[in-house]
């Protein structure tokens, strides 16, 4: 088990590599962020499949395969698009056809104006690992910049968090 004074980030590659688990990401308003924590860690293209940059709305129906009707009755800032982002995300980044074991989305309101209705702050964070898939819903404050950094803790910390204990 790694140190526990480890940044999330590192605690997370250090786990997928011992355990042999791949990860892949779909971010919308983090547009990179989360791939590009987790890509900072040395050693860490042993488990990062890679990430999709699903910024438009229309790029996660057609890359990702997030239901179109869902997309245009609910928009982009949903739960349950989060959770399909985190689902599909695994298999369209799959390595050598074997798909990613962990799948980490993002999608939410970084701001300054209201999305699909919803407040800047208003963020789901997907996590997918095995058949288990769930969104947390996140409620958060501060400037573009703090609510994506902070989206990208979040996302990073959800997946630790979610991982089976070995």
């Amino acid at each position: 088990m790694p140190p526990a004074t480890e940044d999330p980030a590192a605690r997370l590659i250090a786990e997928l590599t011992e355990r042999g688990l791949r990860v892949a990401v779909a971010e919308s308003l983090t547009g990179g962020l989360v791939v590009a924590e987790l890509t900072s860690v040395p050693g860490a293209s042993v488990v990062v499949s890679g990430g999709v940059v699903a910024y438009d709305t229309a790029v996660k129906r057609s890359v990702l395969g997030v239901d179109a009707g869902l997309l245009a009755a609910e928009g982009a800032v949903h739960p349950e698009v989060a959770r399909q982002m985190a689902d599909r995300v695994r298999t369209v980044l799959a390595v050598d056809g074997r798909a990613a074991e962990l799948g980490v989305a993002t999608t939410g309101v970084a701001g300054p104006t209201d999305q699909d209705g919803k407040p800047p702050g208003t963020v789901f964070v997907g996590i997918a690992f095995g058949a288990e898939i769930e969104t947390i819903e996140l409620a958060l404050r501060g400037s573009r910049a703090e609510i994506r950094v902070a989206t990208v803790q979040a996302a990073i910390d959800a997946a630790l968090a979610r991982l089976p204990r070995a």
